[in-house]
Parts: structure tokens; sequence; C-alpha cells
């Protein structure tokens, strides 16, 4: 009896043991159970308030960018694309993001110049082109139209030495446009910076000055727009892998129709280059473009700065300093010496008037930009780079020697520098 009690405690004993054992087991399945379930629905929350914000971020950043793309004039372009088919695909939209990609969150490493219009900045697309990609500064609200105007005809404009519009964004607190990259830096910086290694020859320096004529007397009359350009200067003039002349910055251009002889405009321009003219009475005329190409022409004759400290009073205006020379018949005394060197007087005296005629102080006088590539055509054939004649003249110039070659009626008549001050 006593072994076969013992055996049924024993029995019990185990029973109870094994199901406490399970009973613990449970409660540890069930604690694990929870435990896992907690975690789940913590990291399900998370991924939901994660994907929610996001989808509020893109969707708050689509808004903002469809609100700059209104503000900066992206449905006027559009409209004008609606009434005029043609332009459709002329004009290419680039998003925010691929700019930004390009420019390397726009790096300030990139920046390749900064101007009174905006940052440019050195960019590489996703098919692998090279571009300048322009930040605008901010846009006035009453110029959009015209600011639409401008992308919307540049970007139809195919002329070898105007700077070609790929396209722009609108969809950034400020319009980016973009443009071609061009390699080879601003005239400016190769007339200053000039090296042993790569001198500016006349030939070069005559191709340049023919190329930006060109250029901007079919802007002038070759477009179906008339356009004015209003900052020409040998900072807005770049050179090629070839060092060809393009024309680019054309942030202060405006359009005018056939009828128009002026634009009645606020003054705006560079010191140096500006048109004594528009700048007494706010009239914008083509001649004005004129007269800041005869400074670029001056440039390219003495190597010199438009405005320069090393010359005082009146002659710290290169154009006042030359035309002063030619009245004084000293002009050989501000040629570069490499233009000495290798033009004829003959060569030289042609391009002198021909600059002294497009800084003439009355528009009425200076020649046409067409009339100007005309004699920088001819003046440039004459040239003959291989037959470089080393002249031993005076560098005093007679008046006598200052008579013009007729071209036209327009540049028939040589005034002098006095007759054109008192008119």
């Amino acid at each position: 009896m006593t072994i076969r009690y013992m055996q049924i405690l024993l029995s019990m004993k185990y029973l109870i043991s094994t199901a406490f054992s399970v009973l613990t087991n449970f409660k540890f399945c069930i604690g694990l159970l929870s435990g896992v379930s907690i975690s789940m629905g913590v990291l399900f929350l998370v991924a939901i308030s994660y994907v929610l914000y996001k989808a509020n971020k893109k969707t708050k950043e689509k808004r903002r960018r469809q609100r700059f793309f209104k503000r900066n004039g992206g449905l006027l372009l559009k409209q004008q694309e609606k009434a005029d088919p043609t332009l459709i695909d002329k004009t290419i939209l680039f998003t925010s993001h691929e700019l930004e990609k390009a420019t390397d969150n726009f790096n300030e490493n990139r920046i390749l110049g900064r101007g009174g219009q905006g940052t440019v900045y050195k960019g590489m697309l996703v098919d692998g082109r090279i571009v300048a990609v322009k930040k605008s500064k901010i846009v006035d609200k009453s110029r959009l139209e015209q600011f639409i105007n401008e992308v919307v005809i540049l970007s139809q404009i195919n002329h070898r030495n105007v700077v070609k519009l790929l396209g722009c964004c609108l969809e950034t607190d400020v319009p980016l446009l973009v443009s071609e990259f061009i390699p080879n830096g601003t005239l400016y910086d190769r007339l200053q910076n000039r090296t042993e290694e790569f001198p500016i020859s006349l030939s070069m320096r005559l191709q340049i000055a023919t190329e930006v004529a060109g250029a901007l007397a079919y802007l002038h009359s070759a477009t179906s727009i008339p356009i004015y350009h209003r900052d020409i200067k040998t900072t807005n003039i770049l050179l090629d892998y070839k060092y060809r002349a393009k024309i680019s910055d054309f942030g202060t251009s405006r359009f005018v129709s056939r009828e128009q002889t002026h634009l009645t405009t606020l003054v705006k321009g560079t010191f140096g280059y500006l048109d004594p003219e528009y700048f007494q009475s706010s009239q914008f005329t083509e001649k004005s473009d004129v007269y800041s190409f005869g400074v670029v022409l001056v440039e390219l004759l003495t190597g010199e700065k438009p405005i320069s400290i090393n010359r005082f009073g009146e002659h710290r205006s290169l154009a006042t300093h030359f035309l002063l020379a030619m009245e004084e018949g000293r002009v050989m005394s501000v040629f570069d010496a490499m233009v000495i060197k290798e033009a004829t007087r003959d060569e030289l005296l042609l391009v002198a008037n021909l600059a002294m005629r497009c800084l003439s102080w009355n528009g009425r006088y200076r020649p046409t930009m067409k009339e100007v590539v005309i004699e920088l055509e001819t003046i440039r054939t004459s040239h003959m780079p291989s037959s470089i004649v080393h002249n031993s003249i005076s560098p005093m110039i007679n008046r006598d020697e200052l008579s013009i070659l007729t071209y036209g009626e327009s540049s028939s008549t040589f005034l002098s520098f006095n007759d054109r001050i008192s008119e």
C-alpha cells in the first residue's frame, strides 16, 4: 500500500510539474506574441507616418513648384504656345531636380560668373551636354510678359554668334535659364589677361568685331521681332573653342515692333558703354547698341578697359579718351602695340574712323549695324596677316588723314568731334 501510495504521489507531482511548466511556457508565448505584436504595430505606425509625411511633403513641394511656375510666367508661356503651335517644343522646360543635379545643388565651385542679372553656373545634363545655368534675380511681376517673350524668342534664334538658349526652369523661387556652355571665357578676360603663349592678333580682333556686328545686325533687322540687346560689352561676349564670338546675357534686352523707332525706359546699362544720348533722353534706339559696340571696337584696338583708374578726368572713359586722341591727331598713341605692329596705316585709320562714327554723340550720324558689318568685312578682306608691315609713321596723324570712305547715306559725312558735341 505504501509503495502504491508513493507512486500515486509521484505521478501527481509529475502531472502538476508538467502542467505548471506548460502554463509557464504558455504565458511566455503569450508575452512573446504580445511583444512582437506591439513592436510590429509600432513599426507599422512609424512606416505609415513616414509614408504620410513623404506624401504630404511631396504634395507641398508640388504645390510650391506650381506656385513658382505660375508666378514666373509659366501659364503665360503655355498660352503663347497654344496661340502659336509652332512654339510647341521650341522652349524646353527643365525641372528643378534636373538642374540641381546638373549643378551639384548650385555648388559654389560651379560658378562661372556673377552679373547684374544673376549668377551663372556650369552644369552637365543627364545626356552629357555641358551647359551654363543662369540663376536669375527675382523677376518683377510687371515684366513677366517681357521675360517670357524673351525666353520664347531667344529659344528660336539660331545664329552662330549668339549663345543658344536651350530652355528654362520656372518652378523655382527665381527663373533659371539654360544655355550652351562656351569654354574660352569672355572677350574682356582675353584682352585684359593676355599671355605670350596666346596673343590676340589683329586678324582675330577683326574677326571678333565682325562676328559681333553681324549678330547685332541680325538681332536688329533679321529676326521676326527686332531685338535691342541693351548691354553690349566685352564681358557679355564669349569665345568658343575656336575663339568665335558669341553674344550672351539678354537679361535687359527688349523687343520692338517694326514701326517703333525707340524704347522709352528707365536708363539701364553699364557705365563706360552707355549711350550718352540714351542717358539724356531715356530713349533707347538700335543706335544705342551701335554706341556700345563702338566702345567694344575701341577696346579691341587699344586693349584698354572701358573705365580706367589709371587715366584722369574725362580720360577715364575709354570712349572719351579715344575720341579726344582722334580729335588731337594722336590716335596712334592709344592703339595696342600688337595692332600697330600688324596693321597698315590705312587699315588702322579705317577701323578708327568706323569706331569714331559709332561713338558719335548724335545717334543719327552713327552707322547701322548692317553698315558696320560691310565696312569691317571690307577691312578684313584687305588685311593680309602674312604681309605684316612694320610702319615707321609718326604717332601723330593729321586731320586730313581722317577722311572717311562713303558707305551709304547715313555715313556719307564725316563730322569732327567738336561738331558732334555741339549737336
